[in-house]
């Protein structure tokens, strides 16, 4: 992206660096189609790039970038309808020259790998909490605190998206601007972190991070008014309505450049809608807020993150799924945007976060069969003194065997799927070298390479039957819990193997559920 390209939209009109910087780099999103791959997707094409088990610091070659960057449209291309794909060399090459503009300018042919996740997670789609409790997990420790010294890093690297679109001379680093933001004497958390960026109006270096939020929200937004400096009708984005002049309000695009009419003058005060609202209704809304003594204008608290991160899975030999796709814009099976909980960011914890609902269940499938062998010997352990509770104990003596065999199969294949990985993990340090040295593709590394890419894809039928098995043993179990608990109720006494614990149990799907969520 170069300066004529950015001069044809005439953004330098725009009297404010805050929004012409936001401006800018929202054209930029929307140009490169950054702004229908969210903040997941990214995670995840940073995992099946490898990048998640690199060190932030460490330098990667641009023809990885370049892989990385395709990676990213061709998974957008899977879940998007035919009709709406993307070209992915046009806008890969786009991407690619302006991340090596901003963070290589002196053609040294590296980037960093944490200049590439800071730039990408800001640039795509999501929300802002969401993208900062990332970065904050490439620039903590283990105990959830600020690394400060690497908050210096996270800085420069952020205010160079400003100096990418142009706009250095109003946002620009200078020595120190870290520790005003981060104090070497505080002790900051993730949310102490998120709160110094996002709380309003925020640091003055930083206006245009909200702003880049804010423009991709009240695009859609319609005001049914009327624009009293250009005459136009229901127009979108924001309304400024002057505080001194009744009934006057502009359009964004003639607040930006000074347009006014009438007896409104530029340096009147004047006050930033995101949304509309009839006069009849905000009426009707102070009224029965008087009646209800609802503030005038209630503070939304930030929501608040766990402070230390929890323990996670090894999951360095889990072979990347490939994304499904859905012909339906991002939504999945469970209606959410394509996307599933599970315990990690990019191999670092932060609570809950998400991944694709395939990944989740092929992580977590070892820990459940476990959970659901714990029940099972639990059943198994349950009074034995009349014939209906022996009949109910065979099951899940016959549930606990299914679910062990499940066990032994999923490790074999978990142990299958790390020797693809290393296998493909060799193919592709070989590509890189043949890329380095100017030589020609062996055409069998490549046949080979996409034999191993077919033999993935049916481990991964594979295991999605099993889950579905799985699925069927755990309502199977449920329901005898259900019986269990039904017959100790109705029995005058109760039996001497039996734990007062096993009787108060929640259904297991229940705990199985949060095991998942928060494990």
């Amino acid at each position: 992206m170069d300066r004529p390209e950015l001069q044809l939209q005439s953004f330098d009109v725009i009297r404010f660096a805050s929004y012409r910087t936001a401006c800018k780099l929202r054209f930029l999103q929307k140009y490169t189609n950054l702004h229908l791959i969210d903040i997941w997707n990214v995670i995840e094409a940073f995992r099946e790039n490898g990048l998640n088990t690199l060190d932030p610091q460490n330098e990667i070659s641009v023809s990885k970038l370049e892989t990385l960057i395709s990676s990213l449209y061709h998974n957008l291309n899977k879940r998007l309808p035919i009709a709406q794909h993307v070209p992915v060399e046009s806008k890969a090459s786009v991407l690619l020259n302006w991340l090596l503009s901003a963070y290589c300018g002196a053609d040294c042919g590296k980037i960093r790998v944490f200049s590439i996740k800071v730039a990408l997670a800001i640039m795509c789609a999501g929300k802002i909490v969401d993208k900062l409790r990332y970065i904050f997990s490439q620039i903590s420790d283990g105990a959830g605190q600020l690394i400060h010294w690497k908050s210096a890093s996270f800085v420069k690297d952020l205010l160079a998206l400003p100096a990418a679109v142009f706009e250095s001379p109003s946002f620009h680093y200078r020595d120190g601007l870290e520790t005003e933001l981060f104090p070497l004497n505080n002790r900051i958390t993730v949310n102490d972190f998120i709160a110094t960026l996002i709380i309003e109006p925020g640091p003055p270096c930083l206006v245009w991070l909200l702003l880049l939020q804010k423009l991709a929200s009240v695009e859609a937004v319609v005001h049914n008014t009327i624009c009293s400096a250009c005459n136009k009708e229901n127009f979108t984005g924001f309304r400024y309505r002057c505080q001194r002049c009744k009934d006057y309000s502009m359009c964004q695009d003639c607040f930006w450049v000074g347009r006014v009419s009438g007896e409104h003058k530029n340096d009147h005060e004047v006050k930033e809608y995101s949304n509309f609202k009839s006069p009849s209704k905000k009426k009707l809304n102070s009224i029965r807020k008087s009646f209800r003594c609802y503030p005038e204008n209630p503070n939304q608290a930030l929501p608040r993150f766990p402070e230390h991160p929890e323990k996670t899975l090894n999951l360095s030999h889990i072979v990347p799924p490939s994304p499904l796709p859905a012909h339906n814009g991002f939504m999945g099976q469970n209606g959410m945007m394509g996307m599933d909980c599970i315990s990690s960011l990019d191999g670092k914890s932060l609570g809950i976060s998400m991944d694709s609902t395939m990944s989740r269940n092929c992580l977590s499938s070892d820990e459940e069969h476990k959970l659901i062998a714990r029940y099972a010997a639990k059943l198994a352990q349950e009074d034995s003194a009349s014939t209906a509770q022996q009949c109910q104990q065979d099951s899940p003596i016959l549930g606990m065997d299914g679910a062990r065999r499940q066990r032994e199969i999923i490790a074999e294949l978990e142990n299958k799927n790390k020797e693809i990985m290393k296998e493909i993990q060799r193919l592709r340090r070989q590509e890189e070298t043949d890329i380095e040295g100017g030589g020609q593709f062996d055409g069998g590394l490549m046949n080979e390479l996409r034999a191993l890419r077919q033999r993935k894809g049916e481990l991964e039928g594979h295991l999605g039957a099993l889950q579905d098995s799985r699925r069927h043993l755990m309502s199977q179990l449920e329901g005898l819990m259900r019986m269990l608990k039904s017959h100790q109720v109705s029995s005058p006494r109760s039996s001497p193997n039996s734990s007062p614990r096993s009787a108060r149990s929640p259904p297991i799907n229940q705990q199985i559920q949060q095991h998942g969520e928060f494990e």
